[in-house]
């Protein structure tokens, strides 16, 4: 951190700066205090989110420890701890608004709102010039979504239920989209390959075009899946529809009280995101760990908490047509709209990042989760067992990127 002033303290600053009679940590604790109240207060009575009452803790931890100049570990970790109650109640204001919009849109927003995680983190990341671990992150969160949060949720749920069954139309529709989101990770590699290896580029040159033609890929992936969309709740929307009647219980949230826990969350998520990204090169250095397993592991366990949570409900309610709509549904969203929109927002900020992954260990990683998600997936129904093939495969990996050289990204 040295003599530059950190992102958390800046708020601080700007705070005093605007007039507030009260000293920084008033200031914080008292702003602390009513998002968490905020927050708290929507608790349902039967007590089930006790854990992200307890979590909670840590988001003022933060605060404290930034204004103190820990140590980066101490503030990773703080920060890391701090975002899992935040996706979870990021996860349980959209779980919320499933009971008034159904279960096919439902599991569309929980993906959608579960992924704000990880879209504010690799967004700051990208900021800071971390593109390499945004790309890792992205990929993480792909196969992460496959094969852990999705071989959690058949294999929980299948140890209590034999079979597990869903719409098998809808599963074709994302699994094709899922073999899209490969090709449009791969032709940018292959691109960049044949540049280096075939045409000789320059550097500079090479990377230009690797820049432009990850440009015209994102406005690509970006139509395809607004098609996705229309297709799904327009032209195709009886085909696709679960079927699931979302079971109401005797006290929901309004869509109101909904949308201010997810504004509330999104807010406290972005600060806790900024100074998990700041110490972030602290972290790994401390342990020696590799960015690649930073960001392909540790990154996205932290953003799919909502979706892990979520997906593992409701597949041990045996609503697998949900839970199988936010796994694959948000690893889709993650190919086909999050990278792309950061690849944009990337031009916007003046660091253009392009969609190569250099590391064939990455592209490898995506190209085989794809492959074993959409065996398992492809056929309507799925038990314990595939379950824990997905998380045996999921496992692998993480062994793989752990071993990784420091230098591997």
């Amino acid at each position: 951190m040295g003599g530059e002033i950190s992102p958390l303290k800046k708020w601080y600053f700007l705070g005093y700066a605007r007039g507030w009679r009260v000293s920084g940590f008033v200031f914080l604790g008292e702003t602390l205090a009513l998002w968490q109240n905020a927050l708290l207060s929507y608790e349902a009575e039967t007590g089930d989110l006790m854990l992200l009452k307890i979590f909670l803790i840590f988001v003022p931890v933060v605060f404290v420890l930034d204004y103190m100049n820990a140590s980066p570990t101490l503030i990773f970790v703080a920060a890391a701890l701090a975002i899992v109650p935040l996706a979870g109640w990021l996860g349980r204001a959209t779980e919320e608004l499933a009971m008034h919009v159904g279960a096919t849109l439902g599991g569309l927003l929980n993906a959608t709102f579960g992924n704000a995680t990880e879209l504010i983190i690799a967004f700051f990341a990208l900021s800071a010039g971390q593109a390499a671990v945004v790309k890792a992150s992205i990929i993480g969160s792909i196969i992460g979504n496959i094969l852990l949060v999705l071989g959690f949720a058949a294999f929980l749920g299948g140890r209590r239920h034999l079979r597990l069954k869903y719409n098998e139309e809808n599963i074709k529709v994302l699994s094709s989209m899922l073999v899209i989101a490969i090709i449009g990770f791969m032709i940018p590699a292959i691109f960049d390959f044949s540049e280096r290896v075939h045409f000789a580029l320059p550097a500079n040159q090479s990377l230009a075009m690797d820049n432009r033609l990850s440009f015209g890929v994102a406005i690509v992936l970006i139509a395809l899946y607004a098609g996705n969309l229309f297709f799904s709740f327009g032209s195709h929307k009886d085909l696709l529809s679960s079927g699931e009647v979302v079971e109401v219980p005797a006290e929901v949230w309004s869509i109101q009280r909904s949308i201010t826990v997810l504004l509330a969350a999104t807010v406290l998520v972005a600060f806790m995101s900024e100074a998990l990204v700041a110490a972030l090169e602290g972290f790994t250095a401390s342990f020696g760990l590799s960015e690649s397993f930073v960001g392909l592991i540790i990154i996205p366990v932290v953003g799919n908490a909502a979706e892990h949570a979520s997906a593992v409900t409701f597949a041990l309610k045996n609503k697998m047509d949900l839970a199988v709509t936010i796994a694959l549904g948000s690893a889709l969203q993650i190919a086909l709209l999050v990278a792309p929109i950061l690849v944009l927002l990337s031009w916007v900020i003046g660091r253009p990042m392009d969609l190569v992954l250099r590391s064939p260990l990455e592209l490898a990683a995506l190209i085989g989760s794809v492959l074993i998600g959409n065996s398992v997936a492809r056929d309507g129904e799925t038990n314990w067992y595939e379950g824990l093939m997905l998380l045996g495969v999921y496992v692998i990996l993480a062994l793989a990127f752990f071993f990784t050289p420091a230098n591997g990204v």
